[in-house]
């Protein structure tokens, strides 16, 4: 059963006028056409402003990259999913049945949407500022924590280069093995790196990317740089 709206909207730091919004952003697609995908995509580019604006005064030595890497960090679907649990979105969503029998109250990608449509939802209801103040109130902590730039970087690239800094060959991956359904597989991929006493390292996820990046990560562990 789901809380009421307004309770959420307290969470957020905010009062609507239009209540009427808030309902549409805690409405997912499966439980009607009014939903509340318009709302995550307004949401979604307010975020990314407010948080491209704050890493930016923060860190005024940071070149392009080490910013993107950190407004990429803050605002990944982790990262939302990890706030809309503390705020308890999931509690707050209206699911059709499909979804709620999956356990949809309780998947990322759809806690996070919700998250940034509340966004969007409180800009159109109140402007910039007031939708400016909920996402610097909301993600002061994580703003705080990111301080080793270094430690933003993937696996893949850090690896790439330390290599690189050492004059030794690049990694290379393989895909060792591809297992189960095709909407839901499993990768295991292999990281070479020759001139070095490492065989290789393996990284099993459900992408071929984020096995990669698993497996650059051991890699970089075994050759003592983690």
């Amino acid at each position: 059963m789901t809380q009421s709206p307004e309770s959420l909207a307290d969470l957020f730091g905010y009062r609507f006028d239009d209540t009427g919004l808030l309902t549409q952003a805690l409405v997912h697609r499966s439980a009607g056409s009014r939903n509340n995908e318009r709302l995550e995509f307004l949401g979604d580019a307010v975020l990314g402003c407010v948080i491209a604006d704050q890493v930016f005064a923060r860190h005024p030595g940071a070149r392009e990259g080490e910013l993107s890497r950190m407004r990429s960090t803050l605002v990944r679907r982790e990262s939302l999913a990890e706030l809309a649990n503390e705020l308890d979105i999931g509690a707050y969503l209206k699911l059709g049945p499909g979804e709620r029998k999956s356990g949809g109250h309780h998947r990322q990608s759809i806690l996070a949407d919700a998250f940034e449509a509340v966004l969007g939802a409180i800009y159109l209801d109140g402007g910039f500022e007031p939708c400016r103040q909920a996402i610097v109130d909301l993600f002061t902590e994580k703003l705080d924590a990111i301080d080793d730039i270094d430690q933003l970087k993937d696996p893949k690239t850090r690896l790439q280069e330390y290599l690189q800094s050492r004059r030794m060959p690049l990694p290379e991956y393989s895909v060792v093995e591809i297992a189960g359904e095709s909407h839901a597989q499993s990768f295991r991929v292999r990281c070479t790196v020759s001139d070095t006493d490492i065989e290789s390292t393996e990284g099993q996820a459900k992408s071929r990317r984020r096995a990669e990046q698993d497996a650059a990560g051991k890699m970089l562990v075994q050759l003592g740089t983690d």
